[in-house]
């Protein structure tokens, strides 16, 4: 058995720890490993290097990936998906193990339904892949996010100001929810559900009446106003994908409160600094217990299936089911997220 193995899509901390593991548990088995470069479009234009246990010395507690990674999209591309097929073939690769968030998994199911041997492994920062509970990346972002409010915390008190802090979260607001919530923020505002300026001033006056003269604010990027009638935009220039860069809903929110409340306000975007860094024990550990699984999917012959984990048990579900739907945060948690700053 020679396994392929790429990373697509952004990269996010953890994304080594199943590099390493994939390597690692193929080994225990006789099979081979080929790493692919660039994601998909190593697959494109053959870009591959053999894997074994001294490619992955010490990678565990590696941000990124040692792979690279790409938005490259063969369904894009002309022939794109038999040029893949193709190259898989001459490559002499059996199975392939394509790891990444809803659009690599999309690739990988597409391929699936023409004959591709494939496995996937879900990551994200976002945390919104769908059949999975947690997606490796996510716990190392939230963690940056709540440290970087609390660091904020200290210059808003300082001067009395109110800082929108925008996060990621182009379609689900775990990030925005869970990093705000562990941090103590005064207001969090996600996708899943339009908020009102009107009802944010209130509430921040409320509290400057009452002493507390400064305020947090966690925002996801594709969190929307009732207000206004589409989400705030970067660039209107489409990835391969088909996404726009979402991007600028703090520094609307800035102007929009200072403007109507009169109070001081900032705005912090924290951008890539969430995908950077060296992952966190859970990450590193789901990580390489979702490499595991993967290579013994395919030992399984269990393809067109993602690894993940529910209720802390590592499972397999239908690439099919993965990619259907984001998984959004449930009404539950935001609801005691809520319990703090809707009074």
């Amino acid at each position: 058995m020679r396994i392929g193995l790429l990373t697509g899509g952004g990269d996010c901390p953890g994304l080594n720890a199943i590099i390493r593991a994939v390597v690692e548990k193929s080994i225990s088995y006789g099979y081979e490993v080929v790493g692919v470069k660039q994601g998909w479009e190593g697959l494109l234009e053959p870009n591959i290097i053999e894997m074994n246990s001294d490619t992955v010395i010490g990678i565990i507690q590696e941000g990124g990936t040692i792979l690279k990674t790409s938005r490259t999209n063969p369904l894009k591309e002309k022939n794109g998906v038999k040029t893949v097929l193709e190259n898989l073939d001459n490559l002499g690769i059996d199975a392939l193990i394509a790891i990444g968030g809803d659009d690599t998994l999309g690739v990988a199911y597409e391929l699936y339904k023409k004959g591709c041997r494939v496995v996937g492994v879900p990551k994200t920062v976002d945390n919104d892949i769908c059949g999975t509970d947690f997606t490796p990346g996510f716990d190392t972002a939230i963690n940056t996010v709540m440290d970087s409010l609390e660091k904020l915390y200290t210059t808003a008190r300082s001067h009395n100001r109110t800082i929108i802090v925008e996060v990621m979260g182009r379609h689900a607001g775990w990030i925005a929810t869970i990093g705000g919530m562990a941090a103590g923020a005064d207001y969090i505002l996600i996708p899943e559900e339009p908020f009102s300026i009107k009802n944010i001033c209130s509430h921040l006056k409320k509290r400057y009446s009452q002493g507390k003269e400064f305020s947090i604010i966690a925002v996801a990027e594709g969190a929307k106003p009732k207000e206004k009638e589409h989400l705030m935009i970067l660039d209107k220039q489409k990835d391969a994908f088909g996404h726009v860069r979402l991007g600028g809903i703090a520094d609307y929110l800035s102007k929009v409160i200072e403007k109507i409340t009169g109070i001081e306000c900032r705005h912090v975007v924290l951008g890539h600094v969430q995908r950077g860094g060296s992952p966190s024990a859970f990450d590193r550990v789901l990580g390489t217990r979702l490499g595991v699984y993967a290579v013994d999917m395919i030992k399984r012959k269990k393809f067109g299936r993602m690894a993940a984990i529910q209720r802390n048990k590592i499972v397999s579900v239908s690439l099919k089911e993965a990619i259907g739907k984001s998984n959004k945060v449930d009404d539950e948690l935001y609801n005691i997220a809520k319990l703090f700053f809707e009074k």
